[in-house]
């Protein structure tokens, strides 16, 4: 039997420990010994991008799209894909150390993606970048944390709040569209959603297309 190798660790800003494993080619990445996120199930995270990306996909203008954490890369990956050689998608992870490993060729993760002429890479908060965005984006996708609220780090709850929904509306474009993941139903945040502007649908998603987990992903859209 193949061991669970320890690739790498880093301390988060709240002070737990988010390490980067490997199993017979399968990379997870966890806090606290809880997992997050692996390369073997990531469907619901493409979708996610599937989704904000929708609308905004044909358009002949440039584009510009707001990621609110890197992951392993797959949702970066799945916006590219869906957007025209004229796009900008800005990347913002708060943890320096998931950039490093995504860059990491030997780990075969998101370097060639982040390495696209498209794409800006900003190691921080997206809050910060949020706040002073307004009217910037045309699409803003979330999957900063475990769903609504703080797992990988508390400040993280506060982008789910009714300030957080009214800074995210606030740095949308007309038509835009904010896109959140969660790993469960949470009818009260979409409810917030809701009251903070946004016309909003929820699509639930497997963690992998044959089966697996589901995952729910909260689609806001504006006028």
């Amino acid at each position: 039997m193949k061991k669970t190798i320890l690739r790498d660790q880093a301390t988060t800003p709240d002070g737990s420990l988010m390490t980067l494993h490997e199993h017979d080619g399968v990379f997870m990445i966890r806090v606290d010994g809880v997992e997050l996120m692996s390369t073997r199930q990531h469907h619901s995270e493409e979708r996610l991008a599937e989704l904000a990306c929708d609308q905004i996909r044909s358009t002949a203008s440039a584009v510009r799209v707001l990621i609110g954490g890197l992951g392993l890369g797959f949702t970066l990956r799945a916006a590219l894909a869906q957007l025209g050689p004229n796009a900008t998608v800005v990347v913002v992870e708060l943890m320096p150390a998931v950039i490093e490993w995504n860059q990491t060729p030997e780990f075969g993760l998101g370097a060639d993606v982040l390495a696209d002429p498209r794409v800006e890479i900003i190691a921080g908060d997206v809050a910060d970048v949020l706040k002073t965005s307004r009217g910037r984006f045309d699409a803003i996708i979330l999957d900063v944390d475990n769903g609504a609220s703080g797992l990988t780090a508390a400040a993280n709850s506060r982008l789910y709040s009714a300030a957080g929904l009214s800074m995210a509306r606030s740095a949308l474009r007309p038509g835009g569209c904010l896109a959140v993941w969660s790993a469960n139903a949470d009818p009260a945040f979409v409810q917030r959603m809701g009251q903070s502007g946004f016309t909003v649908t929820v699509e639930r998603a497997r963690t992998h297309p044959t089966g697996g987990s589901w995952n729910s992903l909260f689609i806001g859209r504006i006028g």
